[in-house]
């Protein structure tokens, strides 16, 4: 298997595991729709200094006309006050297959630019990857195709996102759980999760517990890749930080993600309990604002009635004979009289019918006024 520029694609070497196989095969889209969520959290430096924000969303959609599920990941941050960041846009499968992924990273570093864009959509029996990366004014493409029959146990960055969500909703992972992913340089490596148990962890002004979980990708010949990631018992991520050494170059030490607030947090006992907050009646003319935005708005209308009469003088003059005619005849039922008043007047009649109207109409009160 080679790619456009003919070299080997190393994916026979490397499987996963019979675990991690029988573990997607698990997976059935009832789990993933326990894991549609909308997840913040602040991003934070080394120093303990906010630099930015992780937003993270798994929805409900369709693919080619056919159900899935949309998974959206944003995150920007600094690196010693040089910009970073990753967007995940991708379509996933009930069974967390990768359907089409669209990854995207960057790093603007005072010598160092750094682009990266990574496009993976199956087609035909295979997985294609187009990757291009942009370094100073440099661009290179890349394309290259994996049959999917060499990628069983093949999880994409936003398959992960929602597998891992899985796992600590069920609070447990299974031993020798390894599988296929994408290095840094997309390339086939293995990567492994495996259980942290739980622990403390400080939201806000909160101490909650949270549930662990590391994932580690180890790229062959290179350092393996590691992340810790712990999630409230509600399944909500808590936080996100890559393990690493200090003595790493300055565009491998990532900010990590921690969660700021506590939106919502209840246990699998509590059922479907959502905190109910209390409903106070609003009373708009004791509220400065409502009641400033009420006069400004009472205060616009007159004027532009104003404006709007003045432009029509027609409109009192229509309006002193309806009211003349109304006084001398003093009809009972008001609302007819108006009707017969202003029917000659409707654009639906031609213009030949208006008078026999007008006739019509006349005799039509003189008729109702005797009877009354």
């Amino acid at each position: 298997m080679k790619d456009a520029e003919g070299l080997p694609v190393e994916t026979e070497a490397l499987k996963a595991s019979k675990e991690a196989v029988d573990f997607l095969c698990s997976i059935g889209p009832e789990d993933v729709d326990r894991c549609l969520l909308v997840n913040s959290l602040v991003t934070v430096s080394h120093s303990g200094r906010e630099v930015g924000e992780f937003r993270v969303s798994v929805q409900k959609s369709s693919y080619n006309e056919e159900p899935c599920y949309t998974v959206q990941a944003d995150s920007h941050g600094k690196i010693e006050d040089w910009p970073c960041g990753t967007s995940i846009a991708a379509y996933v499968s009930g069974r967390l297959e990768t359907l089409e992924e669209n990854h995207h990273e960057y790093m603007k570093l005072q010598e160092h630019t750094l682009d990266r864009k990574v496009h993976i959509v199956r087609q035909d029996g295979h997985l294609v990857v187009n990757r291009v990366i942009t370094e100073r004014e440099e661009v290179n493409k890349h394309t290259f195709t994996l049959p999917l029959d060499s990628l069983r146990g093949f999880v994409s960055e936003a398959s992960n996102l929602v597998m891992v969500h899985i796992l600590a909703q069920r609070k447990k992972v299974p031993e020798n759980m390894v599988f296929l992913s994408f290095d840094a340089d997309t390339q086939i490596a293995l990567s492994t999760y495996r259980e942290l148990g739980s622990k403390k962890q400080v939201v806000g002004k909160e101490l909650v517990d949270v549930f662990g979980i590391e994932r580690t990708i180890s790229p062959t010949g290179d350092h393996p890749a590691t992340w810790h990631c712990y999630f409230l018992p509600d399944g909500h991520l808590a936080s996100r930080v890559e393990v690493g050494s200090p003595r790493e170059p300055l565009h491998q030490r990532l900010p990590c993600f921690f969660l700021l607030f506590i939106w919502f947090l209840f246990s699998s006992e509590d059922g479907d309990h959502k905190p109910v907050f209390e409903k106070k009646p609003l009373i708009w003319e004791e509220d400065m604002e409502l009641y400033s935005k009420f006069l400004d708005r009472k205060e616009e209308l007159k004027a532009d009635h104003c404006s709007y009469v003045s432009q029509h003088p027609e409109l009192k003059t229509l309006l002193a004979d309806f009211l003349q005619l109304l006084l001398l005849r003093k009809p009972c039922d008001v609302f007819s009289f108006a009707r017969d008043f202003f029917a000659p007047f409707t654009l639906l009649r031609p213009p030949d019918s208006i008078f026999e109207a007008s006739r019509c109409t006349m005799d039509a009160r003189v008729q109702r006024d005797g009877e009354c």
